[in-house]
């Protein structure tokens, strides 16, 4: 079955991992951490923020972004930006590809960016806004990819706990 992946560039701020790998669980994506990680896994905050959902969560680390692409060769990047020239909805997502995002205080280093410049991509923002919130920024491209794969083997409907919906 083919699987979205969420790539986390070196995060810094163990709250924010913690809700990616929370959505990375409701979603069926994998994470992969390269490091260094500005936290230790087995701080509160990362539980707190993944609640139990931590113990269920496909999750790899990588020493460094070498090793990453050395362990997924041929791997379809997408690497998120503000510096990007495109959207995120301007791009076609594959139902295996790699959604990447840098850490909180500086994102992905410029040269990276460089060697993958065809699939770079932006959320767009107001003005001058730096960025938005790493978990908020990854829940966002994370389900246009799912959008465009049909939110496959995703529940979509709901159910009333009291009601009957008519």
């Amino acid at each position: 079955m083919d699987r979205l992946n969420i790539v986390l560039f070196e995060p810094e701020i163990p709250s924010n991992t913690g809700n990616i790998g929370r959505t990375c669980v409701a979603t069926g994506a994998r994470l992969h951490l390269i490091e260094p990680l500005g936290f230790s896994l087995s701080e509160k905050a990362i539980k707190r923020a993944g609640m139990d959902y931590w113990k269920e969560l496909d999750v790899t680390r990588y020493l460094d972004f070498e090793e990453f692409l050395e362990k997924n060769p041929g791997a379809k990047i997408y690497m998120a930006t503000t510096k990007a020239p495109q959207t995120y909805t301007e791009v076609h997502y594959e139902p295996d590809c790699y959604l990447m995002f840098g850490k909180e205080s500086a994102g992905i280093p410029e040269e990276i960016l460089l060697a993958h410049q065809e699939t770079v991509v932006r959320i767009p923002m107001l003005g001058e806004t730096r960025s938005l919130n790493l978990s908020n920024a990854v829940a966002i491209v994370l389900y246009e990819a799912l959008r465009q794969n049909q939110f496959a083997q995703m529940k979509l409907t709901g159910h009333l706990t009291k009601y009957d919906w008519k």
